[in-house]
C-alpha cells in the first residue's frame, strides 16, 4: 500500500466518524448532561479527583458507537479503549479528556499510549546538554497479519474533550487522527514529542495538521462541537480548533 493509498483511507474514516459524531451530537450532549439528574450524589465526594470525568465521558462515546455497531469489536489485550475491525482496516479509538486547569496539555499535542499508535520514530530530547534524540517504539503494528491475505491497516484516531474543571462544562469536542507508522518516512520526527517519562510519547498534530500527501490536503482535526460563550482567555489557548470550527462551519 502507498503513502497516499494509506492518507485515503485515513481521510476516510476520519470523515465518516466525524459525520457519524456530529449526527449524534445532540444526543451525545444530552448523555454528557445526564450526571445533572444525579448530582448530588456524586458531587464534592471526589475532591481533587474529578478527572474520574473521563470515565463518564468514555460511557456515552462508546455507548454510541457500539450501539449502532461500528466494525466487529476485536478482543486483542493490546490497543485503544475501542479497537475494531472494518472492510478494510483496524481501527483504534481512544478517548482523552483534559480540564480546563491543565489545557496545555491539548493546545498543540496530545499524550499517545504506546498501546494507541503504530508511529514508530525519534523523539528530538530537549536537555540540559543541548538536543538528543530517543527513540520511540509503540506497541501496534503498522499493518495486521503483515504479508497475509488477510492483511489489513492499522489506524489511529482520537476523540478529545476539554471541559471546565469547576462545573465540568464541555468546551470543545474534536476528533484527531494519528499517522500511520509507514509514513515515518515522510513525516519524520514531526510527529513526535517527548514525554515526561522516557519511553512516552505526545503527538504533535500541529504540527502536522493536514493529510499532506493528499491530492488536496485536508485537516487531520475535525471539531465536532466548539462553545463559542467560552471566556476570550480559553478562545485564546483553543484557537487551533476554533479556527477548523470556522473553516468547518457549524453544520
Amino acid at each position: 500500500m502507498t503513502n497516499q493509498e494509506i492518507e485515503k483511507l485515513e481521510s476516510k474514516y476520519l470523515n465518516k466518524f466525524y459525520h457519524f459524531l456530529k449526527s449524534f451530537e445532540d444526543e451525545m450532549m444530552d448523555g454528557f448532561q445526564t450526571k445533572e439528574k444525579i448530582k448530588d450524589d456524586w458531587f464534592g465526594k471526589y475532591g481533587t479527583n474529578i478527572s474520574d470525568f473521563a470515565v463518564g465521558a468514555e460511557r456515552i462515546i462508546y455507548a454510541l458507537f457500539n450501539g449502532k455497531g461500528i466494525g466487529q469489536p476485536n478482543s486483542c489485550p493490546v490497543g485503544s479503549d475501542m479497537f475494531f475491525e472494518v472492510k478494510d482496516a483496524f481501527i483504534h479509538i481512544d478517548l482523552k479528556t483534559v480540564q480546563t486547569r491543565n489545557i496545555g496539555d491539548i493546545t498543540r499535542s496530545i499524550f499517545v499510549g504506546e498501546n494507541q499508535n503504530s508511529y514508530k520514530g525519534i523523539m528530538n530530547v530537549n536537555t540540559r546538554q543541548g538536543i538528543i534524540q530517543r527513540d520511540y517504539i509503540p506497541a501496534l503494528p503498522t499493518f495486521y497479519n503483515k504479508g497475509k491475505d488477510t492483511e489489513k491497516i492499522c489506524l489511529s484516531y482520537f476523540i478529545t474533550i476539554v471541559y471546565e474543571d469547576e462545573n465540568l462544562n464541555i468546551l470543545d469536542i474534536n476528533l484527531i487522527c494519528m499517522p500511520n507508522g509507514q509514513l515515518e518516512n515522510h513525516y519524520g520526527s514531526r510527529v513526535l514529542q517527548a514525554g515526561k517519562n522516557p519511553g512516552k510519547t505526545r503527538f504533535r498534530f500541529t504540527e502536522i495538521p493536514t493529510f499532506e500527501l493528499l491530492e488536496t490536503p485536508k485537516s487531520r482535526v475535525k471539531v465536532i462541537y466548539f462553545d463559542k460563550s467560552m471566556n476570550d482567555d480559553l478562545k485564546r489557548k483553543l484557537s487551533f480548533y476554533e479556527d477548523i470550527f470556522d473553516e468547518q462551519g457549524d453544520s
